[in-house]
């Protein structure tokens, strides 16, 4: 029989060892950045095949890293950083556009932050977040601990609603909101960002717990503000027009800012154990298409193949992800969730396992030739009218394996013979176009009751970040500025709103 003490001598090991395995398990996991710039296309970096570009970081970055070669992001942004953020499609977090309320993420819906703060990460967000200005959407009420970001979907844009930025804002000397307080800087976005995103990391990499940093720059999403010294050199070369020139130095800047974080990680010697993923962009190409679009059909807001590819890099010289190497699974952002969740060790509630729907890729970082079961990906550009969800269906939207694209319920292309996606071959595979369509309208039924934000009520008559910036520095907006953010007008979906022109939705990305 085991007296007192043996009982509490055995407890005390017992709750040493499982400390000490606890404090093991923490160790090991790394700390993660994610880097995604915007509106960059996967034919805009040099190793990818661009003649004209200059991007030394991101190409010396591919041999050390490894490259998933057909991952998909959303057709525009704020679908595509709701898919990431949640592990699911978009739509079934409410997010269906850029503006007008429905580029919220619904409040129901678990973040990547906040998953990752269950075992122990603190998260930091510097660029972009374009899921919800509201105070109860914005990041840091979605699990983000350090906030540095602009409001909106851009730098300076100004919607209907709860949708915009601070005041006059530009790329150049922009004021950015940091931890609840706009802050006036001085410089350019992208260096800003990820100038406080390195400084963020340099507090956090002492510290006992691994960190998360996203790094979501603005660049290279119109308009193409950037310092003349950042895309002179790009004058004059074959089909580089000035604004071209402008798009090209913003992408340049980009890969700069990402050289230095990589040279910084590795004068820290944190490099080893901080899995770095670099999402080429996301969304479909831009202004670069007329240089170089990689052989891909279309560009950013379109559901074929230029509108959803994005270049995705893995580097974790600790995890012993392949330098140097490619992946051709067929794989997507919502991957991204269950990925990090089983590498960081996260146990998911019932709630949460029921809302991820995408795969975790470790199988695939640890040997880029696992099998692979085949999968359907839907992809569905939304935007459509106010009240038009249900007319919607088929309207810019495709659903896709492996082999086989459905565009458009039209449309179907032979993406192994054919990935440029020329030829439709709809009439000679009818068996195929049968199994797309069926899984489409599951998918189709299924996302309805997710669509929260599509009839809102109560949206504000001022953008939430005017209003928290006036209340900051004084003054008001003007008669102009409150016109143009009124819910109750045409681009806000008011009496007109059915005649408005598509074109002044087309900068709202």
């Amino acid at each position: 029989m085991k007296t007192p003490v043996t009982l509490i001598a055995a407890l005390l090991v017992s709750v040493l060892s499982a400390l000490a395995l606890s404090a093991s398990a923490a160790a090991s996991r790394p700390n993660i950045i994610l880097v995604m710039p915007d509106d960059v296309g996967v034919g805009d970096y040099a190793s990818l095949g661009n003649p004209v570009i200059r991007t030394p970081y991101v190409d010396a970055f591919k041999k050390e890293s490894l490259l998933f070669t057909r991952f998909h992001v959303s057709p525009t942004c704020s679908p595509t950083r709701s898919a990431l953020m949640s592990g699911r499609h978009e739509f079934k977090n409410g997010v269906t556009h850029t503006i007008l309320e429905r580029e919220r993420m619904a409040l129901s819906t678990t973040t990547l932050p906040q998953m990752l703060k269950s075992v122990g990460y603190t998260s930091g967000i510097f660029g972009k977040w374009h899921l919800g200005d509201e105070a109860p959407y914005q990041p840091d009420q979605r699990g983000f601990d350090e906030v540095y970001i602009h409001g909106g979907g851009g730098i300076g844009q100004v919607f209907p609603g709860s949708c915009g930025d601070a005041p006059g804002n530009t790329n150049i000397n922009p004021t950015l909101f940091h931890n609840g307080t706009f802050v006036k800087t001085t410089g350019y976005c992208t260096d800003l960002f990820f100038a406080q995103a390195l400084k963020w990391i340099d507090a956090q990499r002492t510290a006992p717990r691994p960190f998360f940093a996203y790094i979501t720059p603005n660049a290279a999403h119109g308009p193409h503000v950037v310092p003349e010294a950042y895309y002179r050199h790009y004058r004059g070369k074959p089909g580089v027009t000035e604004e071209i020139a402008k798009f090209l130095g913003m992408v340049e800047n980009v890969d700069t800012n990402f050289g230095l974080l990589l040279a910084k990680l590795k004068e820290w010697g944190i490099a080893d154990n901080t899995l770095v993923i670099y999402l080429g962009g996301d969304n479909g190409g831009t202004a670069g298409r007329s240089i170089f679009s990689a052989g891909l059909k279309a560009g950013k807001g379109t559901t074929y193949q230029g509108g959803t590819r994005a270049a995705a890099f893995f580097r974790w010289p600790a995890g012993r992800i392949p330098a140097g190497a490619e992946c051709a699974a067929l794989s997507a952002h919502l991957d991204l969730f269950p990925t990090l969740a089983e590498l960081t060790g996260a146990t998911l509630s019932p709630v949460v396992k029921q809302q991820v729907e995408g795969r975790s890729l470790l199988p695939l970082l640890k040997n880029p030739q696992s099998p692979w079961v085949d999968r359907t990906l839907v992809h569905h550009a939304g935007r459509w009218p106010k009240g038009k969800a249900a007319d919607s269906k088929h309207a810019k939207a495709a659903i896709q394996n492996s082999r086989f694209t459905l565009v458009n319920n039209e449309e179907l292309y032979d993406l192994q013979a054919d990935p440029g996606e020329n030829t439709n071959v709809i009439a000679q595979h009818p068996e195929e176009v049968a199994k797309l369509r069926a899984a489409y309208d599951t998918w189709w039924s299924d996302v309805q009751p997710l669509l929260v934000n599509e009839n809102v009520t109560g949206v504000p008559s001022i953008n939430p970040f005017q209003e928290l910036y006036y209340k900051q520095f004084g003054g008001s907006p003007t008669a102009a500025a409150l016109k143009r953010m009124d819910p109750n007008s045409p681009l806000g979906g008011g009496a007109n709103a059915g005649a408005r022109k598509n074109r002044k939705a087309k900068t709202a990305n």
